[in-house]
């Protein structure tokens, strides 16, 4: 499962050819969060980082969805810049 992003501790990863909707994988300290892309919302797990993770969801949705697209044709992703 390719990280695209690391920061403050928290894990960002995408598995290839992964279901719909389209979401990331979120880790913090062993708890896990699944996160839906367009609508910026936890769709299974929890975290206590989850407003942080959502922020940076919202400030990086345009590149989440080019690595969506990019792990549908088992395409390598780009990094994501981390939250700051």
């Amino acid at each position: 499962m390719p990280e695209v992003s690391l920061f403050y501790g928290i894990r960002i990863t995408m598995f290839y050819s992964d279901h719909n909707p389209p979401h990331f994988h979120a880790e913090y300290a062993g708890n896990k969060a699944l996160v839906d892309i367009q609508g910026g919302f936890v769709i299974r797990g929890a975290s206590r980082q989850l407003k942080l993770i959502l922020a940076w969801c919202e400030l990086h949705r345009d590149e989440l969805m080019q690595n969506w697209e990019l792990s549908k044709d088992a395409k390598p992703l780009n990094r994501i810049a981390p939250l700051v």
